[in-house]
């Protein structure tokens, strides 16, 4: 596989936008579009939600690690569920096959985008409050992250404009 036509993966907090940005990536780019918690959901045939509910955090997020190394697709934008960085395998697999872009959104934008916890399918522990896991996560996305956009006054359409000319100065788009 070449570098230019590699896959554009998402990663980020819950509430980040990467799906919604991860569509108007995909339009720009001129690829197809993958959302891996639709996969997942697909896959169990049920929300998230109902797997955290009825069998833990740790369950959705082992069952997102198996959907994400079985993902296998190439010009794409993928955009990840935000456990996907808890396991260190799924990501270097995703890497392996693109460019990973960490949409970097601050806690109180979050927090103000996301109005219930308790229907988002948040893979978390129950002891953990939503800033605690901001900042557990937010190492993770950095540590993966190829580009780093900070999405702080932006719009989406500006978020994915960074992207692409990231990508363009970097080859590989």
């Amino acid at each position: 596989m070449t570098v230019k036509r590699a896959n554009i993966i998402l990663i980020g907090m819950p509430g980040a936008g990467k799906s919604t940005v991860g569509i108007i990536l995909a339009k720009q780019a001129l690829r197809d579009f993958v959302d891996t918690d639709v996969l997942i959901q697909s896959s169990q045939k049920r929300t998230l939600q109902d797997i955290v509910d009825t069998e833990g955090y740790a369950a959705l997020r082992k069952i997102e690690e198996e959907v994400l190394l079985g993902v296998s697709v190439r010009e794409c934008v993928i955009a990840t569920g935000g456990s996907a960085v808890y396991s260190d395998s799924a990501m270097q697999h995703l890497k392996s096959g693109g460019t990973v872009v960490f949409l970097d959104v601050d806690l109180p934008t979050l927090e103000s985008r996301i109005h219930d916890l308790r229907t988002r399918g948040i893979a978390k522990r129950a002891d953990q409050d939503f800033a605690d896991l901001f900042r557990e996560r937010f190492i993770l996305y950095r540590r993966y992250a190829d580009i780093t956009i900070t999405y702080a006054g932006l719009t989406q359409e500006e978020v994915c404009a960074r992207i692409m000319d990231e990508l363009r100065e970097r080859g590989k788009l």
